[in-house]
């Protein structure tokens, strides 16, 4: 499935619903999804459909084999601004040249998908936490990264960019 400069898996997408379907028992913990998964690809009509936020479509970040080719963090945030300029910087400084950064479904939402050979969910882990611990140092904890070996599958999903910034 391809959104704007992605490549993401395209075997079955997520929808989201105004109500919860279903109920995940993982490690301890009860998840509440308001994701329903569909088992076949996107269509480009429901991407347009997506980009005209009639619907909100997610993709899984981790393929049949538990690989995954992005990182993802996820701002919501009063911030944005300073967020996406800190975001530029960090990678500056850890060399890291391949991303892309969006805009979410809300003004001040920012999506950034870092493009990595495949990684292991605990390998995607513990990159992110390393990105994650250089961003604290600089703001507040508003972000969230993908994927996370604390989430079931079913949470290891991204909604889909609604504008290149």
């Amino acid at each position: 499935m391809k959104v704007f400069d992605l490549d993401l898996n395209d075997g079955h997408y997520y929808i989201k619903h105004n109500t919860i379907v279903e109920k995940i028992h993982f490690d301890n913990r009860t998840f509440y999804a308001k994701f329903e998964r569909i088992e076949e690809p996107l269509t480009p009509l429901l991407l347009t459909q997506h980009l005209n936020k009639q619907y909100t479509i997610a993709a899984p970040l981790l393929d049949k084999e538990g690989l995954t080719n992005y990182l993802v963090l996820e701002y919501r945030g009063d911030e944005h601004q300073r967020f996406y300029y800190l975001v530029k910087q960090l990678f500056r400084t850890f060399g890291i040249k391949d991303y892309h950064i969006y805009r979410g479904k809300h003004e001040e939402t920012i999506q950034v998908f870092i493009e990595v050979k495949p990684l292991t969910l605990q390998e995607a882990d513990d990159a992110l936490q390393k990105i994650s611990d250089a961003l604290k140092e600089k703001l507040g904890k508003k972000w969230k990264t993908l994927p996370s070996a604390s989430l079931p599958e079913a949470y290891n999903i991204v909604t889909l960019p609604y504008k290149e910034i």
